[in-house]
């Protein structure tokens, strides 16, 4: 008999914690802290490519060992919204040759609140015609959701209602409210983006002075921490990102988190005085008191010269989408620093990625 679906959740939940102890057990952190996923339907967002096949019209993916593709007619990781949505776009285009010709790909992204962005990827340029079969489309979905369309081609996007949905987190009793922008990153797995604002929290609960934050995103740490500190200096590179959490700012009527729109590298020159940045014009960095960093990084992890920027700080909450480079990075850090907290965030269930957050404080 087959293991329930719980059951082999555990068993590889279970793994993936012993991994990832073995991984940290250099560093003597303490006991790690274990955050489950829902085991199915906690995706957000998915992505799949279109294949045709005569009159039949269905999703696909791709094998990542193998790189062989499978035919995909829902998908159990996605929530529920996403595997309503699925079958509805694609009845809706298969006999309407405005909308489904030369389309390879469609991306959807929810949110908890009920809206979705359906976005239509083309190998050829929409036409005034395309706009409004797809608006027939969009009037079609609403019955499930709040429904965007977006179309995408070479050098063109058009977008037929919002190209965001509005995303709602409760961290520690307040809601919190997000633009998510499509086509930009956003935490894939609402639940468990909640446990890790909560941990940030948590683990800077009672640290003073102000926050530096690498990578912010669209303000998803920013916001949410804000009330542990007097302010929140917050940088980006991406400027839609950066828009997104102005945005933000303004949606929760925070007034303490200042966004820049720097590079990792770049704030290190800055806060070094080795270049002077017009971005930075009107802040006076040297005004900033930052006892405390907050990182997360890409799966790269930090460079040599952030990691030795970010290595001054008393305080650090280092978020790590892979395991590797935040061991390779600790090996430098853990020279100044020791492990007071870790923890392991299921973002993926039943795949071989792991989201880890640590918490680093300054040897005495």
């Amino acid at each position: 008999m087959s293991q329930s679906l719980p059951s082999r959740y555990q068993a590889q939940l279970d793994t993936k914690a012993e991994q990832l102890r073995q991984r940290l057990a250099p560093f003597t952190p303490p006991a790690l802290e274990i955050h489950p996923s829902l085991p199915e339907h906690y995706r957000m967002r998915a992505e799949f490519r279109v294949w045709h096949e005569g009159d039949a019209l269905y999703y696909i993916m791709f094998d990542q060992a193998t790189r062989d593709k499978y035919r995909v007619d829902s998908l159990p990781a996605a929530n529920q919204l996403i595997n309503q949505l699925m079958p509805a776009v694609l009845e809706f285009i298969q006999f309407r040759p405005l909308l489904r010709k030369k389309l390879f790909q469609v991306d959807f992204l929810t949110s908890t609140t009920g809206e979705a962005v359906v976005s239509l990827l083309y190998h050829r340029q929409l036409e005034a015609s395309w706009e409004e079969a797809a608006d027939e489309l969009r009037a079609a979905l609403n019955q499930f959701a709040k429904v965007s369309i977006i179309g995408r081609a070479r050098k063109q996007k058009v977008v037929l209602g919002s190209e965001a949905v509005m995303e709602q987190l409760e961290v520690n009793g307040r809601l919190y409210k997000f633009e998510q922008v499509e086509n930009s990153f956003t935490q894939p797995n609402a639940g468990i983006n909640q446990a890790m604002l909560t941990w940030a929290s948590d683990v800077t609960k009672g640290l003073s002075n102000d926050l530096l934050e690498l990578y912010c995103g669209n303000g998803n740490f920013s916001l949410p921490l804000a009330t542990n500190f007097r302010r929140v200096l917050a940088t980006e590179i991406s400027k839609t990102s950066v828009r997104s959490a102005e945005l933000n700012i303004a949606l929760n009527q925070i007034d303490n988190v200042q966004v820049v729109r720097l590079a990792a590298e770049e704030v290190t020159q800055a806060i070094q005085g080795e270049r002077v940045f017009r971005r930075l014009e009107g802040i006076d960095l040297s005004d900033y008191q930052c006892d405390t960093v907050l990182v997360d990084p890409p799966r790269a992890g930090l460079d040599a010269d952030t990691l030795q920027m970010v290595s001054r700080y008393p305080h650090i909450v280092y978020i790590s989408c892979n395991p590797q480079t935040l061991a390779e990075n600790l090996e430098t850090l853990t020279h100044t620093h020791h492990i007071t907290r870790a923890a392991l965030f299921d973002q993926f269930p039943f795949t071989e990625h792991t989201e880890v957050g640590v918490f680093l404080s300054a040897k005495s």
